[in-house]
């Protein structure tokens, strides 16, 4: 294999230009080595728990360990943890260059080790913007094709210029292919500069286990209140809008609301701000922060409805199908891939981002007619069942392995 990066994407054939052909009598199957550079369980790292399955014969590499470690570990991966890495996911991806200076000898150590890891290892897998960033010069160097699997949105209200301009020109020069999820966020990857024939997109997948209980007996065993409950289900970020929904509940006096999820990547003064929000309207009996939870599934189902209220375009938004999947109303704002996975509003309701009053109506109009949303609300399960399975994800995301590797 050579140790060029990829010319303008794979050959007419699906594989990168340089890649290593399956010799006579080696196995067809690659050696995969997947980076992540957060040991916490969020949704790129659920997504990635959930791809590596058919996989247990990989290697991971994480820049610190955690829920995601434990969880490789328990499907057979060999897990490598960064000997400096500890910490380094709290580097906010909107820093300036600048402020990364001091970390700098500790980021090229990473880059260091990825190098070694990634010379066992017929294709490099880059689960997240920290791992492609350190990745891409180590899998060059080691000849070795790189797949970046990119959870975000590529546009100025999550990334400062620079940034985005060193993430595409990496992207454009040494990635054999750029995973997204949505055609909303293959589209800000142009826009940004990548180049077109990089993407690939592969909608998130997941299953869901349901509880066969009626939401009577789930809220009974949960502790949660009776009457109209809505939830909101993600970490605790601005972006994610969950003051919108508290403004929101001001008026509606009868709705409670369950906020799960914690401040994750270091947004503890918005999730104080929150709290502080709900105290100054009144709202501490009608608003529960129930924190990060292991449960969400039997959660969305013991609740009216589910909020999704992020006020920056989303690049996926797993707690969508999550909701479509437990056959709940859905109320989403309508930035980033909201509408692909509503099927524009066929699937869910769409309201505009940072409006508490739209999203407040919206409500209203729901628990006023609830049996008016059954018709819609069957059509999302069916939806996220024929477009967003785990199966589907893993199917596609091993046949681009194997193309990019170069093996039949």
């Amino acid at each position: 294999m050579t140790g060029a990066c990829p010319a303008d994407g794979l050959s007419e054939h699906g594989i990168a230009p340089g890649a290593r052909l399956a010799e006579p009598g080696r196995s067809a199957r690659p050696r995969v080595l997947f980076v992540s550079h957060t040991g916490t369980m969020s949704g790129a790292e659920l997504v990635l728990r959930d791809a590596v399955r058919p996989w247990t014969d990989a290697r991971a590499f994480l820049f610190e360990d955690g829920a995601l470690g434990e969880a490789l570990r328990g499907l057979g991966l060999e897990t490598r943890v960064a000997r400096r890495g500890a910490g380094l996911s709290g580097l906010r991806r909107d820093a300036s260059p600048m402020r990364a200076l001091p970390v700098l000898k500790r980021l090229a150590a990473i880059a260091v080790e990825i190098f070694g890891a990634a010379r066992d290892c017929d294709v490099v897998y880059a689960n997240s913007q920290k791992a492609f960033l350190l990745s891409a010069l180590p899998a060059r160097l080691a000849g070795r094709p790189l797949i970046w699997h990119l959870h975000d949105i590529l546009d100025g209200a999550h990334f400062g210029r620079v940034q985005r301009a060193v993430q595409v020109r990496l992207a454009n020069a040494c990635a054999a292919r750029v995973v997204v999820p949505s055609r909303a966020a293959a589209d800000a990857f142009v826009r940004a500069g990548g180049r077109p024939s990089r993407i690939t997109v592969v909608p998130n997948g997941l299953d869901l286990d349901l509880d066969p209980r009626p939401q009577t007996a789930l809220r009974a065993e949960l502790g949660l209140p009776a009457g109209p409950l809505v939830g909101v289900f993600s970490r605790l970020a601005p972006w994610k809008g969950q003051d919108v929904v508290i403004d929101a509940l001001a008026a509606l006096p009868d709705v409670r609301c369950i906020v799960v999820g914690a401040a994750l990547f270091g947004e503890d003064a918005y999730a104080a701000d929150l709290r502080a929000r709900v105290a100054a309207r009144g709202l501490a009996h009608r608003v529960l922060f129930l924190g990060q939870r292991a449960d969400v599934p039997r959660l969305m189902q013991a609740v009216d409805a589910v909020v999704h209220p992020s006020v920056d375009p989303e690049p996926f938004g797993r707690t969508l199908v999550e909701a479509m999947l437990a056959g709940v109303p859905v109320i989403a704002t309508d930035a980033g891939a909201s509408a692909e996975i509503l099927d524009d509003g066929a699937a869910g309701i769409l309201v505009p981002p940072r409006r508490p009053d739209r999203l407040a109506a919206a409500l209203a109009d729901l628990f006023a007619d609830p049996d008016a949303v059954v018709a819609r609300t069957r059509l999302a399960r069916a939806r996220a069942l024929s477009h967003y399975g785990a199966a589907a994800m893993q199917r596609d995301l091993a046949t681009l392995i194997l193309q990019v590797s170069g093996r039949p």
